[in-house]
This record gives C-alpha cells, sequence and structure tokens, in this order.
C-alpha cells in the first residue's frame, strides 16, 4: 500500500468514527430530552395529586452507610437509589460516604434521567422511566 492510499484510509475511517460519535451524541441529547420532559411530567403530575415528597437519602456505595441531603422529592425505585426532587431533577443517589459526609450530609448532583432506567446494568433487569414513574403515580393513588 502507497502513502498515499494509507492515508486515505486513515482519514476516511477517522471521518467515519468522528461521524458516527456524532450520531451517537445526537441520539443521547433526544435521549436525554425526552426523559427530561418525562421527570417534569411526573414533577407536575404529583403535586397536582398531592403526593407528599420526602426527604431524601443518599446511600454509600457499599451500602452500608445513609447520608443527609438537602434534597427533597420523590424515590422512583425500591431501593431508593434514583430520585426525582421537587425541582423536577434526576438524582442518583449513591455517595462515595465516609466521616465528613456522616456529619455534613451529601449533595449529589444531578444527572441526566435515562429513558430506559438499569439499561446495560448486570442484573439484566431495566425498566421504561415512563412505566416506573407511572406506577409511582399508580401505587400511591
Amino acid at each position: 500500500m502507497s502513502e498515499p492510499d494509507g492515508r486515505t484510509w486513515r482519514d476516511q475511517q477517522r471521518q467515519a468514527v468522528r461521524a458516527h460519535a456524532d450520531a451517537d451524541a445526537r441520539r443521547r441529547a433526544v435521549e436525554q430530552a425526552e426523559a427530561a420532559k418525562l421527570v417534569a411530567w411526573f414533577v407536575a403530575e404529583a403535586t397536582r395529586r398531592g403526593l407528599p415528597p420526602t426527604r431524601l437519602v443518599a446511600r454509600g456505595y457499599d451500602g452500608r452507610g445513609r447520608y443527609r441531603t438537602r434534597l427533597t422529592g420523590w424515590y422512583v425505585d425500591r431501593a431508593e437509589t434514583r430520585a426525582v426532587d421537587v425541582d423536577g431533577r434526576f438524582h442518583l443517589l449513591n455517595v462515595s460516604g465516609g466521616l465528613r459526609a456522616r456529619l455534613f450530609g451529601v449533595d449529589p448532583q444531578p444527572s441526566p434521567a435515562p429513558l430506559v432506567v438499569g439499561a446495560g446494568g448486570r442484573d439484566g433487569e431495566s425498566i421504561p422511566l415512563r412505566t416506573l414513574l407511572s406506577r409511582l403515580l399508580d401505587d400511591e393513588a
């Protein structure tokens, strides 16, 4: 293979990888926007129905410790590791913990809500976010 042919092939590969990454980023942005709409719908519906929010607690990665947060909202799973706050932000409530966290609490940052909760997990259990949020509303009705 001559040098110009090798360079052309590398350039084509680089462009293909870039195009694939761009398409993936666009797909993720669309999914995150749709999931954000679902979370906003849930907060509005929970508020309309009078579903009382609760003070959210984070758990340590090891599953042992429980840490105070300043967040108020609704847990969306039975394990209480995912929640939606009253401002319509999605939170993963697993933190590193430690003595400082025990004394002063933690401040979990919001993260983009997934359209499918648990997708790609090792246990194979996943559920669409819409189903999860609808169940939560139906359980409280």
